[in-house]
């Protein structure tokens, strides 16, 4: 099973990771979504997401934009990073994903 987690404000993709409200927390067995919860994110520090996410059994994210030093953290948790995804709603991202036809592009973010 995998669980991607995608930073998210009223349910689509926010622009900036580390700054989010919230996270949709996706979980897909046999390329079929299943259930979706939206947590609250924990208050902005660095170096916490890929720990705090990786507690909660998150496989991948996708993201807009994320730190150099951020997709360092989650690589080092094993966790799949897919940067500079359009601004959709959540599950039509993992929808996407699962299909193939994410796209992604510039890492949207410069730090």
């Amino acid at each position: 099973m995998r669980k991607i987690a995608i930073p998210t404000e009223n349910g689509v993709l926010s622009t900036h990771f580390g700054h989010c409200k919230h996270f949709t927390l996706i979980e897909v067995k046999n390329d079929s979504i299943g259930n979706e919860t939206v947590v609250e994110a924990p208050p902005h520090e660095p170096g916490l997401l890929p720990k705090w996410l990786a507690e909660r059994g998150v496989t991948e994210i996708i993201s807009g934009g994320i730190g150099q030093k951020a997709v360092n953290l989650f690589k080092s948790n094993n966790i799949i990073i897919h940067a500079g995804a359009p601004n959709k709603p959540a599950n039509e991202l993992v929808r996407d994903l699962i299909d193939n036809r994410l796209m992604t592009g510039t890492n949207a973010c410069d730090h």
